[in-house]
């Protein structure tokens, strides 16, 4: 597999990837991810996240190579939930703008060259490392440091799926030699910004108050769940993490088996 560091080079420029031995699989989960930073550079996000996809599906082309690449939630406010792969895709940033291009890349590839190219899309990601300004996170921080809990708002509703789960669905699409799929990766539920503060709470075994601003961001998308039945049917993959368990492990509380 080809394992690089943004030390060895842009992943945009094809040099880049001249430098790197053959292999038989290339996962690619390199890119720019932070929506807000999309809109204040585009042109760097649609650089970085779609000519760095196709310099990876050509590089596969060249080699023989099997590709897995990390896509994102792209189906904007869904018509119904669950939400199958073949759901409409919707860019409403520049970020999903750039990871709706890349997909489209992908399946060029995949029907033109030949290359078998597994496009995993998954929903909240969230797991020890994450950044802090992402919600969970941001949670996490308030509930150690005591005193008030404060965010946005406490309605809206995400599919929160862990970072191993993840990682075990990339290891379930390595395998795949069929030219091209798509498969959603979460939870298969969902959880509202409440339920998040009081599944923290309960772990850490707090009780602090909390307070929403009453903010609602344009265009908030209410609840999101993933359809996950093509995944268990094709990649034999299922979550193993609940919420509960993942705040645990993620807090140091517990580690569920692997």
């Amino acid at each position: 597999m080809v394992e690089a560091h943004r030390s060895l080079g842009d992943v945009a420029d094809a040099s880049t990837w001249s430098g790197f031995r053959r292999a038989e699989v290339v996962i690619h989960l390199a890119g720019k991810s932070f929506v807000p930073d999309s809109w204040a550079d585009p042109v760097a996000f649609i650089r970085c996240n779609l000519l760095g996809t196709v310099a990876a599906l050509d590089f596969s082309r060249q080699h023989g190579a099997r590709l897995v690449y990390l896509s994102s939630y792209l189906y904007g406010e869904p018509e119904r939930l669950p939400i199958p792969e073949s759901a409409p895709l919707v860019a409403r940033n520049p970020y999903a703008l750039s990871k709706k291009l890349a997909e489209e890349a992908c399946r060029f590839y995949a029907e033109s060259f030949g290359v078998t190219v597994t496009v995993l899309r998954p929903f909240n990601v969230y797991g020890p490392g994450q950044a802090e300004h992402f919600l969970i996170p941001s949670i996490v921080r308030q509930v150690k440091a005591g005193g008030e809990i404060r965010v946005k708002d406490l309605e809206p509703k995400r599919d929160y799926v862990h970072v191993r789960d993840v990682v075990h669905a990339i290891a379930r699409a390595i395998p795949r030699r069929h030219d091209f799929g798509v498969f959603n990766v979460g939870s298969g539920t969902s959880h509202s910004v409440a339920e998040l503060i009081q599944t923290v709470q309960e772990t850490c075994g707090t009780q602090l108050p909390v307070r929403a601003d009453g903010e609602r961001r344009k265009d908030e998308i209410m609840d999101t769940v993933a359809d996950i039945s093509e995944a268990a049917r094709r990649l034999q993959w299922r979550p193993r993490f609940t919420l509960r368990e993942g705040m645990r492990q993620m807090l140091g509380r517990d580690t569920p088996a692997a």
